[in-house]
């Protein structure tokens, strides 16, 4: 049986994040909770940068990515059309 594989982009940046090492609650809260603590903590990210462009380029669509709400990524996606 013959199937094609995708490749996978580079994805050892998201080892390195410190969201790796707390927990995707803060990440990926209820609808209306805050987005603080996650922001809080992807501003002491090193792999902030890296996270961001992934979100964007793959169009997630949910939880803080890169430092940035859905919203915030939403309007960044606008503004680049």
């Amino acid at each position: 049986m013959y199937t094609d594989t995708i490749p996978t982009p580079e994805l050892t940046w998201q080892r390195e994040a410190l969201c790796a090492q707390t927990g995707a609650e803060f990440f990926f809260p209820e609808p209306g909770s805050s987005v603080r603590e996650a922001k809080r903590i992807c501003g002491m990210c090193e792999m902030r940068p890296a996270c961001l462009e992934y979100a964007l380029a793959n169009d997630e669509r949910f939880g803080v990515w890169g430092g940035l709400s859905e919203k915030e990524r939403l309007e960044i996606r606008r503004t680049a059309h």
